[in-house]
């Protein structure tokens, strides 16, 4: 079990008005013990027009998750209609931002180079970014995932400081599994996350390759989740629909307690 200190996110995509949000939030707050949270961060990703519900609730209720966002622009400002910006979000209090998740790049035609100044300008605002790569089942069944994700790696970070890297979150989520009810084996899982790890000691040191931790995200579900948390490259899971409903999602965070 790696020493890192494993990070369970909801990624609730678009998903839930805000009084689903708000019940939401509650539940998993009964669901999740003292215990659960002293041994595991969680962070949950409400779409935008709930960030402002889930950040009231969180901090009145003193529920001890991290507040996320599903993205953002890289600029601060500025007429980018229908665009948020870091700093908005770093005002809610929000914590973790994902950035270049697979739905944006193949949906809206993210490229590394936005990813690369999303993940700048989040850094930027003080919050932390959870970059996302992975490859699709062509790319994979041609033996091309690990050069996809390496690409993506060294693209989506370019000219960002070891000491940041060292800070962030980088999800692996092979596509052909995202919503599919298909997951990798733990083993393939914890293979590419092994190179996704090697990729960053190589290009930033040591200490960065010790210190990111990466999530596996693609159809986690409470039956997998602990045999690929248990995984020595595996530090966390960027969870899609099982992060909808509370014991699901709990179970999920919960992955310690069950057995193999």
């Amino acid at each position: 079990m790696s020493e890192r200190r494993p990070l369970i996110s909801g990624n609730w995509k678009m998903n839930l008005n805000h009084f689903e949000a708000l019940r939401l939030v509650q539940e998993l707050s009964y669901e999740i013990s003292r215990d659960d949270v002293d041994a595991v961060d969680i962070s949950v990703h409400p779409p935008f027009t709930d960030i402002r519900t889930v950040q009231t609730t969180l901090e009145t209720d003193r529920i001890p998750f991290f507040l996320g966002a599903q993205n953002c622009h890289h600029e601060s400002s500025g007429a980018f209609t229908g665009e948020v910006a870091p700093s908005m979000l770093a005002k809610l209090n929000v914590a973790y931002v994902i950035v270049g998740h697979s739905e944006r790049r193949e949906l809206f035609g993210e490229t590394d180079e936005i990813v690369n100044a999303k993940v700048k300008a989040v850094l930027g605002a003080e919050m932390t970014p959870i970059l996302c790569v992975g490859e699709t089942l062509e790319e994979r069944e041609a033996g091309e995932a690990e050069s996809k994700v390496e690409t993506q790696i060294r693209g989506s970070l370019a000219r960002v400081k070891a000491e940041d890297v060292a800070s962030l979150v980088i999800a692996y989520e092979p596509i052909w599994a995202i919503g599919t009810g298909r997951t990798a084996s733990a083993e393939d899982a914890q293979a590419m996350c092994a190179t996704v790890r090697a990729v960053v000691r190589d290009k930033w040191g040591d200490t960065a390759a010790d210190e990111v931790r990466i999530q596996y995200g693609g159809s986690v579900k409470p039956v997998n989740a602990a045999e690929l948390m248990t995984q020595p490259d595996i530090d966390g899971a960027l969870v899609g629909g099982a992060s909808l409903e509370a014991a699901s999602f709990a179970r999920i965070v919960q992955y310690r307690l069950h057995d193999l």
